[in-house]
């Protein structure tokens, strides 16, 4: 099956760059194209796309605002973020507004098209060299060679928080989605912190997505 794509990209050259490069490959078919990010909500509704290709710095509303808006009407698609920017900050922005992926716009078809068919299935990819630098940009975290031991003690609750901390819920958000009690949740959060080993949510949603529980 094909899967459709929209591109939500301002500048020309760049999505008309996008566009052939995607053109190459049989798994995937461009569907629709807009130019700004106020176009997103119109061009998700017109084109129905499988996947959205969306820049973060765009006119009238960038790509974040963009995602906030499809989130808060629910009609969100599966989303990968392109940019030039390898600020850790807009990662974070864009995960917590809903993106599945998160690309340099150097990237390769190969890791394009495995990074579109990796979120069109329901998963989560963020370019390793990316990740690496965003940890690097968050301060050193310590390196534990046990890491995939302690990850394998997060108990599927646990994976579930995660999961919405990663999209950007407070805990006692977290509480009414999982039908628990905030200070039940507030528990889970830092038992997850402690067995990633990390201080803050924040590392604890990046170091996730580097061992690919996210």
């Amino acid at each position: 099956m094909t899967i459709r794509i929209m591109l939500a990209e301002d500048q020309t050259l760049v999505r008309e760059g996008i566009r052939s490069l995607l053109e190459l490959s049989e798994q995937v078919e461009v569907v629709g194209e807009v130019s700004d990010g106020s176009e997103v909500l119109a061009g998700v509704e017109r084109f129905q796309p499988d996947v959205l290709l969306l820049d973060i710095r765009m006119p009238k509303m960038n790509g974040i605002e963009a995602l906030q808006q499809l989130q808060k009407e629910h009609r969100m698609v599966p989303t990968i973020i392109l940019t030039t920017f390898d600020d850790h900050t807009l990662v974070l922005e864009g995960m917590q507004a809903g993106a599945r992926g998160y690309l340099l716009k150097d990237v390769s078809l190969d890791s394009l098209v495995h990074a579109i068919e990796t979120v069109h299935a329901g998963d989560t990819l963020v370019q390793p060299a990316l990740t690496e630098r965003i940890l690097k940009g968050l301060g050193s975290m310590e390196s534990h060679s046990d890491d995939h031991m302690e990850v394998d003690t997060l108990s599927q609750r646990e994976l579930e928080v995660l999961r919405l901390m990663a999209g950007g819920y407070s805990n006692r958000e977290i509480s009414r989605a999982m039908h628990k009690s905030e200070g039940t949740v507030k528990n889970q959060v830092s038992s997850i912190l402690e067995k990633l080993r990390v201080r803050d949510r924040t590392q604890a949603v990046l170091r996730a997505i580097n061992l690919g529980l996210l």
